[in-house]
């Protein structure tokens, strides 16, 4: 696989990337090396020429204050963004950029931050800060563990799926049981910590995703995780 060059693009580190959310692009580079593919990391910031040659995108969390000055760039690149998801290219949003890859945010004061509308979804700000450890059930990856930290409250329409049912802690709402939302090859979500480090199989469906659409298929010997599982029990027994 040497000299297969796959790009990852992370959008808006400076203003989107906190609890460690960078932490997830770096777990996707250093298994695609494992996997023996050649990586290109790149960065979109403010003011920066969009690229549209990604194969992966990711995305973290931020303060509502990042979430307004970023909005209009995003609204800007959004069509692009729109354009890629459609083409199955294979993207993780957390928190922050997850709330924005849907119709809107509003805050807990009223004031509507507009989203790009990738995801059918919309959020609204609540007095109620939901924190703690979370544990996710999916039918897809098995029991997902991270931490969660917000005040947004986000609810799915039925253009997009549930990223799981929720085991322990809120999700995207205290109503319906729901963690995070999936449409195409996009993820969004609410868990940091980050994310992919104690849930490789995510890390690896965003891969195979993106090696199968740029060369038409994924092989690959089976990486050995004998070393997430302890940290699995260890998080996943964490009080809320």
């Amino acid at each position: 696989m040497t000299g297969r060059p796959i790009t990852i693009l992370q959008l808006y580190p400076r203003d989107m990337n906190i609890y460690g959310d960078f932490g997830n692009t770096l777990v996707i580079k250093r298994r695609l090396e494992w996997y023996g593919y050649e990586v290109n990391l790149t960065a979109y910031n403010l003011g920066d020429e969009f690229p549209t040659d990604a194969d992966i995108i990711v995305g973290g969390g931020g303060q509502d204050s990042g979430q307004l000055k970023i909005q209009a760039d995003l609204l800007k690149i959004g069509p692009a963004l729109i354009e890629l998801a459609d083409d199955n290219v294979p993207m993780l949003m957390i928190c922050g950029l997850y709330q924005l890859f849907g119709k809107f945010f509003k805050t807990a004061n009223g004031e509507v931050i507009q989203g790009i509308g990738l995801l059918d979804i919309e959020t609204h700000g609540k007095s109620e800060r939901l924190i703690g450890n979370i544990i996710t059930a999916s039918q897809q990856f098995g029991n997902i563990i991270g931490y969660e930290n917000h005040s947004g409250q986000t609810y799915l329409g039925t253009g997009v799926k549930p990223l799981g049912k929720v085991i322990l802690g809120a999700g995207n709402n205290l109503e319906d049981d729901t963690e995070g939302a999936i449409y195409k090859n996009v993820i969004g979500s609410y868990l940091h910590g980050s994310l992919l480090p104690k849930n490789p199989k995510i890390a690896d469906f965003l891969i195979e995703k993106a090696v199968t659409r740029k060369y038409g298929a994924f092989y690959s010997e089976v990486i050995g995780d004998s070393f997430v599982e302890p940290a699995r029990r260890v998080a996943s027994k964490r009080p809320r």
